[in-house]
């Protein structure tokens, strides 16, 4: 039994789970790609366009996130998703306005802040501009930036690409609404010179400080809102003349607004994330399919999560035995109703420190 908590940003919805106390996340989570397929799908499952773990940090941030696609694929980076994470934290932990925190991600460190209004700030750090940073084989152009024509079903598209940990293709257009995103986003995604797969947007400039833009997210497909693809698109804009270095970006979520400072280089983006419902997930009906087993990995990075997919490699000396050993103990020690019972206290204590928060108001003090 799994406790979660759904928010979103724009209407870009995550599932979130709170690994961060666990003593081995992974064997608590037991999450695979069809698993997260399962849980994301509006159906069968939950429902969303990705699910978050918020995990023990690896280095000197404060905490880790891993984020997964609704496809199951993992992602480096989301920023819909890291505000939706930032919100979660403040209302799991009742932190109030002013609480910053220091989230490693697969694309490096990025530093959430909670604002008054419950809108999260975010430091996004710097674009990445070089083809090989992105990744694409498209070369750099006169912008400073990887710029190029593509070509797909007989149409030529004008494109410029930037990274924000994660790939991302931004196309300006005259009139946003006559592109055909079903029909040209998974194909701009899948396209070779983009190696890893790309987020794609179509842009039209309203003004140098007023974009709007459409998202083709990678492994999602049309979303809301993307908090990274807001960045890079104000990046390529700004540096194709067509925008100021701050703007106000509409999704057809809501907007975002991006402020690409020139002292720092960092990029900051400011916007929403909201709660939308907790949870608890009941354990899956059958058994997810047995992995084709894994090579034992070498002792000083031994992992039971790859190595021990056909069954434990080292009875004698496991690495997860402790955690394993607890979790036995709390299921031979608890019913099932108890369990239950846990989990809807968890839940309960969540959303009383989250309403706590909100009825103090920002001038809240924290003891």
């Amino acid at each position: 039994m799994l406790a979660f908590s759904k928010y979103q940003g724009l209407g870009n919805d995550f599932l979130l789970l709170d690994g961060r106390e666990a003593a081995d996340p992974q064997e608590l989570f037991g999450l695979d790609q069809e698993r997260v397929r399962w849980i994301c799908d509006r159906r069968f499952g939950v429902g969303g366009d990705g699910l978050i773990l918020a995990l023990p940090p690896e280095g000197e941030g404060e905490l880790r996130m891993r984020i997964f696609n609704a496809d199951g694929s993992e992602a480096e980076m989301c920023g819909n998703g890291i505000r939706c994470l930032a919100r979660f934290l403040a209302d799991s932990d009742g932190d109030s306005a002013g609480r910053t925190w220091q989230v490693e991600t697969m694309a490096g460190r990025m530093v959430p802040e909670l604002l008054a209004d419950g809108a999260v700030r975010v430091d996004m750090g710097e674009p990445f501009l070089q083809p090989e940073q992105v990744p694409t084989t498209l070369e750099t152009g006169p912008a400073g930036l990887p710029q190029g024509e593509l070509e797909v079903e007989g149409v030529r598209f004008a494109v410029a690409a930037a990274g924000m940990g994660n790939p991302h293709v931004v196309i300006p257009v005259a009139e946003l609404e006559a592109v055909d995103l079903e029909r040209f986003g998974p194909l701009l995604e899948q396209h070779p010179v983009f190696p890893a797969r790309t987020n794609v947007h179509f842009v039209q400039a309203l003004s140098s400080e007023h974009l709007v833009m459409r998202v083709w997210e990678r492994g999602a497909g049309p979303t809301l809102a993307c908090g990274t693809g807001a960045c890079a698109t104000l990046v390529v804009c700004h540096r194709l003349g067509l925008s100021a270095r701050s703007a106000r970006l509409d999704l057809p979520g809501g907007s975002l607004w991006i402020d690409w400072d020139p002292g720092t280089n960092h990029l900051f983006m400011t916007g929403p994330a909201e709660p939308v419902f907790d949870g608890v997930l009941a354990p899956p009906s059958e058994p997810a399919a047995a992995p084709e087993p894994a090579p034992v990995a070498a002792a000083d990075e031994f992992s039971c999560a790859t190595a021990c997919t056909d069954g434990c490699q080292r009875p004698d000396d496991c690495p997860s035995a402790e955690a394993r050993r607890r979790v036995e103990v709390l299921l031979q020690s608890h019913s099932l109703d108890d369990l239950v019972s846990l989990a809807a206290q968890t839940l309960e204590a969540r959303s009383q420190a989250r309403l706590s928060r909100d009825t103090a108001g920002p001038d809240r003090q924290v003891l």
